[in-house]
């Protein structure tokens, strides 16, 4: 402002020094005089002076319209911020109201079950509260009829009449009977509904896991020292071989001592190479590793069975693989675990893997370990896949809702095929799709690695 008041005094000066000078030019008769040409400068100096206060105006007025301008896009570099965080929050937000849209669903499903079962219960036990009147009138009838007879001897017809009594009131009894039974069996039922909208309630109110901080291992401990495996077969074939060896167990005992990648040939089977790791004093081979989530394990059904990944790094060996050297006597099971904090734990099962024609289904039975057990013990647990769902009693298909195969036998007891995320991953939704070890009474441990090895139980088998 004192800029353009400036500019508006030194104007007029600048017109009339002009207006004198065009005045002088127009005038030759006029004599020249030394006196107004200084005037003249001096209107020239103040129109510089006037000019130079005018760009120094200016030139503030640049710096603050620029400091201005500045703060301007700040506030819009944090409003963009927020508008993407929110949109995240939102996002995440969708998620979950769609898992709870698909939980309540399930809920309403069993709630009109549970509704239907009641009413039939209802009209069974009006059905049975008449036959009970009805037998009753009878039975009544029978007391009186009996009663006479102590003071008369019976006719024929009424000897054939009591008979057929007799007859009808066994009948009654055994319809009765029968009754109860369905009756039994429809609270036996009501009773596993009622279970399966608990466990629901229980998955909506613990739908977010805990973080890293709570789902590391407590302390690290030492691996245990060696001990003898327990035999569960005591007739376990000694196999011979030559060339290849049917697992990492023989080729330790025929003198290979170092870890790496070998060829095996299972008996009765084509020659495959597999990753052998030396510890404890033998060789276990190695079906399952993950270290850093370079690999994608959300594969087909296809992929798990024959394996895929690289020996080397990340890889899965393969379910008919497993199962061709497994098949040739009694194995355990060992799973090594290691979280965020690099701590690791220990399982160590007892266990049988089926053919191909059973879907490869797995028996467990716990033998050691130092972490609590996750999977279900004496029971045949199916391999599953998104595009091949083999649990139909199960409409929620785990493998396509929570990614990778897996031996599921309820969708959050562990997953260790799932996807690969860090502790700091986006969403509970994401980190409930991820590598982790949940046992049945406990909490979730987020995982970093994951080794699975096997082993016979009978270290001199393939001596």
């Amino acid at each position: 402002m004192k800029t353009i008041l400036i500019f508006l005094f030194i104007a007029p000066l600048a017109i009339s020094a002009r207006a004198e000078k065009d005045y002088s030019s127009l005038d030759p008769a006029a004599p020249p005089e030394t006196k107004s040409r200084f005037a003249m400068l001096d209107d020239v100096q103040i129109l510089a002076n006037g000019l130079l206060q005018l760009g120094h105006g200016l030139k503030d007025f640049v710096h603050k319209t620029k400091g201005q301008m500045n703060d301007i896009f700040q506030k819009l570099n944090i409003f963009d911020k927020s508008f993407y965080e929110l949109s995240l929050q939102t996002s995440e937000i969708k998620e979950e109201e769609e898992q709870l849209r698909q939980t309540t669903a399930r809920l309403q499903i069993n709630n009109e079950e549970i509704k239907n079962l009641s009413q039939e219960m209802n009209s069974k036990i009006e059905y049975l509260i008449q036959n009970k009147i009805q037998l009753q009138e009878k039975v009544w009838g029978l007391e009186d009829k009996v009663t006479k007879l102590a003071v008369i001897q019976p006719t024929m017809q009424e000897t054939n009449e009591i008979s057929s009594l007799k007859a009808f009131v066994e009948q009654q009894d055994s319809h009765i009977k029968q009754l109860l039974k369905i009756v039994e069996d429809q609270h036996a039922q009501l009773d596993r509904q009622h279970n399966q909208i608990m466990e629901l309630e229980y998955k909506l109110n613990h739908i977010e896991l805990q973080e890293i901080t709570e789902n590391s291992f407590i302390v690290d401990q030492m691996e245990p020292e060696v001990i003898p495996f327990p035999v569960h077969n005591s007739t376990a074939a000694t196999y011979k071989f030559d060339g290849a060896a049917p697992d990492c167990t023989a080729l330790y005992n025929s003198g290979i001592r170092s870890s790496g990648i070998y060829t095996i040939k299972p008996n009765g089977s084509e020659a495959f190479d597999v990753y052998c790791e030396t510890k404890f004093g033998s060789s276990w081979t190695v079906i399952q590793n993950r270290v850093d989530g370079s690999l994608d394990f959300n594969q087909t059904w296809d992929n798990y069975e024959h394996g895929f990944g690289d020996l080397n790094e990340e890889f899965w060996l393969g379910l008919n693989k497993t199962y061709s050297i497994t098949k040739q006597g009694d194995y355990i099971l060992r799973i090594e675990l290691q979280d965020w904090k690099d701590n690791k734990r220990y399982i160590e099962y007892a266990f049988s893997l089926g053919s191909p024609e059973t879907g490869y289904t797995l028996q467990l039975s716990r033998i050691s370990g130092n972490i609590p057990n996750a999977l279900p013990e004496q029971t045949e647990l199916r391999f599953s896949t998104a595009d091949r769902d083999t649990d139909i009693a199960n409409n929620f298909n785990c493998p396509e809702n929570y990614l990778g195969g897996w031996w599921h036998s309820e969708c959050e007891e562990t997953n260790l095929n799932g996807k690969y995320v860090t502790p700091r991953s986006r969403g509970r939704l994401e980190r409930r799709k991820g590598l982790y070890w949940k046992p049945k009474k406990g909490r979730y441990y987020l995982l970093k690695s994951t080794k699975i090895m096997i082993h016979p139980t009978d270290l001199k088998s393939f001596d």
